[in-house]
């Protein structure tokens, strides 16, 4: 889907979503669609409206006075489309915690933003409370992500510097395919044009701006790509770790429940009771974990390990 296409159906499910009234499809068409001919609006709005519908999304046709003639109007009731009340175990709750820290974009937020600001200069009478439904939440940490997810959606090359190790920074020309989370990092695949080759780069090592190297459209993408699976066959091998781990009583429940032993009232930095938590874990997979737990978890061996966890964070000061 095209990055216009989105944000038209982005405006249109929010302007449907916010209204406290059935709004007409002429008052659609002059807000949202005042650049398109009678033609060119009819099937856009038709394809439009299908697509959310597709998508779940409960778009009423409806009068604001049944007792009169009106045009007939549209709207998305925010009750039907909020979700039912959801019951959920204490494991699949730790997961649906870590997916809201993954989903925040303020790309998209910022869109959201425009679209209300547009719609309020309008004229139009909004319920902004209704968009707590649709809050957009796709994010990342690295700088450079949004610069990359743009690039692949426009098919636009571009030139950046990538350090592994200890090794000086080298200049990389890539055409990017997407990006692709794993084992708690942001990866882009795409085709490096300096080595004529399918590639994957971690964006944590990407150094200074990313920067446009083409036109838009200027490469495609090949049919059948699997971001997901490229990253999984081009990603160095992640090995197996005997862990010894420090972590507050009552804390880093994840951490124990796949824990080889626990033994308590261990002493520990900063005086008090810890915990000793033995496992055994993919490096890259326990170093973000440990330090999603921020003071709660403290490394004892392997050195590896720690010297992963402290890297990491130089990442985040840096």
């Amino acid at each position: 889907m095209s990055a216009q296409k989105t944000e038209r159906l982005m405006n249109l499910l929010i302007m449907l979503l916010v209204q406290k009234r059935y709004v007409t499809k002429e008052r659609i068409r002059d807000i949202l669609y005042a650049d398109s001919s009678d033609e060119a609006f009819e099937k856009m709005f038709e394809r439009d409206k299908e697509e959310l519908r597709s998508l779940g999304v409960p778009i009423e046709v409806g009068t604001s006075d049944p007792l009169f003639d009106d045009d007939p109007g549209y709207r998305i009731s925010p009750s039907d489309f909020a979700l039912p009340d959801i019951s959920l175990t204490a494991d699949e709750a730790s997961v649906v915690a870590l997916a809201t820290k993954v989903w925040e974009h303020a790309r998209l937020a910022e869109a959201t933003s425009e679209a209300v600001r547009k719609l309020s200069a309008a004229g139009v009478e909004l319920d902004v409370g209704a968009l707590d439904l649709v809050q957009p939440r796709l994010g990342a940490d690295e700088p450079s992500f949004d610069l990359f997810l743009e690039a692949a959606q426009e098919r636009t090359p571009v030139v950046f510097d990538y350090q592994r190790g200890s090794r000086p920074p080298e200049t990389r020309h890539v055409q990017p395919w997407g990006a692709v989370r794993s084992s708690g990092r942001w990866y882009v695949v795409g085709f490096d044009t300096d080595r004529d080759d399918e590639r994957v780069f971690r964006l944590s090592r990407v150094r200074g701006e990313v920067r446009r190297d083409g036109e838009p459209g200027s490469y495609d993408i090949p049919a059948g790509t699997d971001v997901r699976s490229i990253a999984g066959r081009l990603a160095p091998e992640r090995t197996e770790l005997h862990a010894v781990l420090l972590l507050r009583p009552g804390t880093c429940h994840p951490l124990r429940r796949g824990a080889d032993t626990v033994e308590q009232g261990v002493p520990g930095p900063g005086g008090g009771s810890w915990d000793r938590v033995v496992l055994t874990r993919a490096t890259v997979d326990l170093a973000a974990e440990v330090l999603s737990y921020g003071p709660d978890a403290y490394v004892v061996e392997p050195a590896e390990l720690r010297d992963a966890v402290v890297a990491r964070l130089d990442e985040v000061v840096a």
